[in-house]
């Protein structure tokens, strides 16, 4: 009986404290609403993701557990997403449809609140941006088992959206079917990134069935929910969208696989402290370039994460760079390196200054 009466007092003292914390949150929506009000009358943007970050970082800073710093995170990305809502609908194009990994990555980072609009295609993500019929976009840029996507480097040749953040999404492939049973699988659907990421896996468990590439994880979801013969490799979330049964969880061949997905709008993103800056240039083809379009960097210490090449889809023999240094374009010894950098580039184009992702 002492023990049911000690329950009984925990769980009223966790009503308490939830009915303290709507509170709260309801005085925070209030002084949000406050502040969109300032903004609409200074005419100020009313997303700021440098006070986002701003926010995460001193709350997980001052967590003094026992809660998870990384689950305050996802609260706070939650309250802040309901917060912008009351503001103004923030509405954001992903390469769609629904449910595929551009989705997640969207969801990651602007909370469930956000207005997540699907695109056909990544033109057609930038395009919406550009034209203002969403304030931000989500494309996929690489993935640590395939490499570069092409379409997303060869958009910001055309484009002048700038990069505004990075997300990195664990990207974890489930194959999934109507019945949940082996023995069922006749085919197997799915885009043609997540077969290969699960190349050995099938070849090793399915090994005589045939694998049908489609244009993307959803549309292979949306075929398995009406074929009992067949699965889609596809994300846990269309499982649950599709009322698919999980086969087989993460079937992927390499662990740590994960995708890294931009956010591109029409402005520059503030300087944050812990910044990343992405570069686009084009160098002529003479003795020591390579050398010499290093060396900015290199004396001055600032570290290169990644270098690509491209071809020059206009003319033979010529490529593009893309480059990844750790800085803002607003750091002196950056702005300094990237106006050396052009001395020896036929052009430099800045894609944007944002903070870094944290895996």
């Amino acid at each position: 009986m002492k023990e049911k009466q000690t329950l009984a007092k925990l769980r009223q003292d966790i009503d308490a404290v939830d009915d303290r914390i709507l509170e709260l949150l309801n005085e925070r929506a209030r002084l949000v609403m406050q502040v969109g009000a300032v903004k609409t009358e200074n005419r100020s943007d009313f997303h700021v993701p440098s006070r986002e970050r701003e926010i995460y970082d001193r709350l997980t800073a001052e967590n003094p557990g026992p809660f998870p710093s990384e689950a305050v995170r996802g609260v706070f990305r939650e309250i802040i997403s309901a917060s912008l809502a009351l503001e103004k609908p923030l509405k954001v194009a992903f390469l769609g449809p629904n449910a595929t990994f551009s989705h997640l990555a969207s969801m990651q980072h602007f909370g469930l609140s956000a207005s997540l609009s699907p695109e056909r295609s990544i033109p057609a993500v930038f395009e919406a941006v550009e034209k203002g019929e969403a304030y931000y976009g989500v494309v996929p840029v690489e993935n640590t088992t395939e490499g570069m996507i092409s379409h997303t480097l060869d958009m910001f040749m055309e484009s002048e959206l700038k990069i505004n953040a990075e997300v990195l999404l664990e990207v974890s492939h489930f194959l999934l079917s109507r019945t949940g049973r082996f023995e069922d699988i006749k085919k197997v659907y799915s885009h043609p990134q997540p077969l290969a990421q699960c190349r050995k896996w099938l070849a090793e468990n399915l090994p005589n069935v045939p694998l049908v590439d489609v244009a993307s994880t959803t549309l292979a979801a949306q075929i398995v929910a009406e074929d009992y013969t067949a699965a889609a490799i596809a994300s846990e979330y269309a499982s649950s969208i599709y009322n698919l049964k999980i086969v087989k969880a993460r079937i992927e061949d390499q662990v740590n696989n994960f995708t890294r997905f931009l956010v591109v709008g029409r402005k520059m993103a503030e300087r944050c402290g812990d910044d990343k800056t992405s570069l686009m240039f084009s160098v002529r083809d003479e003795a020591g370039i390579l050398h010499r379009m290093l060396e900015p960097f290199a004396k001055r210490n600032i570290n290169l994460s990644k270098i690509e090449s491209r071809p020059l889809k206009r003319k033979a023999w010529e490529y593009i760079f893309y480059l990844d240094l750790t800085g803002h374009i607003d750091d002196p010894e950056v702005a300094e390196a990237v106006k050396e950098l052009a001395t020896c580039c036929q052009f430099v184009k800045v894609l944007g200054s944002y903070p870094r992702a944290r895996q």
